[in-house]
This record gives C-alpha cells, sequence and structure tokens, in this order.
C-alpha cells in the first residue's frame, strides 16, 4: 500500500481529536511531523512523528507530501500559502479563511502549482447530514418549498479563546465556526443561493464576537431556507427540517464522533467504529401514493470521518475525486461574506 506522509501544524484539539487519530489508524498514512511550538504532547500517542518548533521549520526540512492546516482561521492563508509554495498538498481546517479573498488566492495558487487544496468539511460525514442527504435523494418530500438548519450551544460564559471570541479579530465568532458547517451543508443540499438576509451579532454583548446569527437564503422556484444558530439553547431543537409538497422530514443532530473522540475512542478504518444510535433520531411525515399519511420514525445510520481521509488518499493514489475541493468551498466564503455584509447594511444582499 503506497504511503504517504503527512505533517500537522498543530496539536491542539482540531489535531488530537480530527486529524492525528483518523491519519494514524488509515494505513495508508503515516504521521511523520508534528509542530509544537513549547511541548511535546504528540510523543506519547505518535513517537514516530518529528516535533518542529515551528511551521516554517517544519516545511523547511520535513519529509512530506501533505500538510494539514488547523491552525487558528487568522494564520490559514498565511500557512497555507507557504505550504504551496512549499510543494504541499494541503488539507485547511474550517472555516476556510478569513474571506472569500484569501480562499480565491490560495485556489488560484494550488491549481497554479498543480497541488490539491481540500477542506475539512467533516459535518459532511456525520450521520444526521447524511440521513438528510438520503430523505432528500428519495424524493420523497416532493418538490422542497422550505427548510432550516441549525447548530446551537448552551455556552453562556467567554471560553478564553481569543481567535475564536474578540470582535477585533477578523474571521472570529459563532458564523465562521459553526456557520462554516450550516453553509457548507445548505450548499451541498440545494446548490448556491440568489441572495440572503441575515442578522449576525454578539448575544454576550460588544465585548465578544459575534454568537448568534440567523441568515435566510433565497432560492430559485420560491425555495426558503434558513441557517440558525445561538449558544443560548439549553433545549435542543431539531437541527434540519426539510419541508416539501408532498411532505415533512424532521432531524436530530446526533453524530457522537467528537465526543467519542475527545473521550479517547480510536477510530477503525474500514469499519464503523461509534457507538450505535439508541431508539430513533427522525421523523418522516408525507403523503403516500393513495395521499394517504404515513408518518414513520427513523434512524440514522452511522456516519464516519475515516471517509474523509479514504477520500484523500484514494485523491493521491488513484487520483479519485477530491473531498470538498478549495475551489467549491469558495461559495461557502462568498455566502459567509455577504452575510457579515447584509447584517451590517441590514439589507439584502444579491449574490
Amino acid at each position: 500500500m503506497q504511503l504517504v506522509k503527512a505533517g500537522l501544524c498543530a496539536f491542539g484539539m482540531s489535531g488530537k481529536v480530527f486529524h492525528a487519530p483518523f491519519l494514524k489508524e488509515h494505513p495508508g498514512f503515516s504521521i511523520s511531523a508534528i509542530v509544537e511550538r513549547s511541548k511535546e504532547e504528540s510523543k506519547v500517542k505518535y513517537p514516530e512523528a518529528t516535533i518542529y518548533c515551528s511551521v516554517e521549520e517544519m516545511l523547511q526540512n520535513a519529509d512530506v507530501e501533505l500538510v494539514i492546516i488547523n491552525t487558528p482561521v487568522q494564520t490559514h492563508y498565511e500557512y497555507a500559502k507557504k505550504a504551496l509554495e512549499a510543494g504541499k498538498n494541503i488539507i485547511v481546517e474550517k472555516p476556510f479563511t478569513v474571506d472569500v479573498a484569501e480562499a480565491e488566492e490560495l485556489v488560484n495558487l494550488a491549481e497554479e502549482k498543480g497541488l490539491f487544496l481540500s477542506v475539512y468539511q467533516n459535518r459532511r460525514f456525520d450521520r444526521d447530514f447524511l440521513q438528510v442527504q438520503k430523505v432528500l435523494n428519495e424524493n420523497k418530500l416532493g418538490t422542497i418549498k422550505e427548510a432550516e438548519i441549525r447548530f446551537d450551544r448552551f455556552r453562556t460564559t467567554p471560553s478564553g479563546k481569543q481567535h475564536k471570541e474578540s470582535p477585533d479579530q477578523v474571521g472570529s465568532g459563532s458564523l465562521h465556526d459553526l456557520g462554516a458547517h450550516l453553509v457548507d451543508q445548505a450548499v451541498q443540499y440545494f446548490g448556491f443561493p440568489e441572495k440572503l438576509f441575515a442578522d449576525v451579532f454578539s448575544m454576550k454583548g460588544a465585548a465578544f464576537a459575534n454568537d448568534y446569527f440567523e441568515i435566510l437564503l433565497y432560492f430559485k422556484n420560491n425555495l426558503r431556507v434558513r441557517l440558525k444558530s445561538s449558544v443560548f439553547t439549553k433545549e435542543d431543537h431539531y437541527a434540519y427540517k426539510i419541508h416539501g409538497d408532498k411532505g415533512s422530514f424532521l432531524q436530530e443532530r446526533t453524530d457522537n464522533q467528537e465526543n467519542e473522540l475527545v473521550a479517547g475512542a480510536i477510530p477503525v478504518y474500514g469499519d464503523e467504529w461509534t457507538q450505535p444510535l439508541k431508539g430513533t433520531d427522525g421523523i418522516l411525515n408525507i403523503l403516500n401514493e393513495n395521499s394517504e399519511t404515513e408518518r414513520i420514525m427513523t434512524s440514522s445510520e452511522a456516519g464516519n470521518y475515516m471517509n474523509y481521509y479514504q477520500q484523500i488518499y484514494e485523491h493521491i493514489v488513484f487520483g479519485y475525486a477530491l473531498p470538498s475541493p478549495g475551489k467549491e468551498v469558495i461559495l461557502n466564503m462568498k455566502i459567509i461574506d455577504a452575510s457579515l455584509e447584509s447584517a451590517k447594511e441590514e439589507r439584502i444582499i444579491v449574490l
């Protein structure tokens, strides 16, 4: 099996939870380099990796062909550009960049260098996202008229992460953090909208970056899609509500991969590794061919973030389709930029 040598630009939560475990357990990858500026925590689980004190040192000295840019979003552009200029293929953590201009420049540079750039849109491999996609593909709801996708939390006190919460940091706040997922899911389901209206602000006050947003996307054929997130939501909503002219589908956000990884779970290559779902997590309410109502409780099948890295490997070795290529995720950045503009100017933005 061809071995792909990879390097991690950081060993914080993203590196420890979302990247290193999958790279280690996938037989086609080898973690050859990890950047840790002042610690050597990675030695415990990844002794085979050489530790570097900076991204620049790793790019100059490490024998890697794939670099994962998993640093704060404010540094994505700088490090991604340096990695591409060093001749490395790259995976960039979401959110891709702080704005669309940075994203477009990086995509163009990757194309010029003949390298690939993928954005780590891992929520495409969540069980709940996949279940909604399945229902939409089955066309049981008929023509979709309205949809709502939410990602809520109850985090009323500051986390202390300035790159995520300081209003002075471009790219901070929930719109870039959680909005990067919701916007991506809306585009994957329904395509690129014609225009939008957004409300984006901080419920915790002006001393903090935005922690609330509501985006109304206007599509052709009168489809409306609402994206919403709040950190003052103690009781969960249905994360997905899809309504068509033949029925409705409601889906809870039940994927638990992140929590299991944080608790120390080890992903398994080529098999499901998460705990099975207990009970149901969705409601499908439709009219059948006889115009009779069928109300069905549904259960989503397991998601698997390993499939992202499997697709990366298959792209490198076999030339298969690249997951979430940067050129595609530019569309997400356009929506995020337009949402900030809409909220500031209190008007509809034509895309």
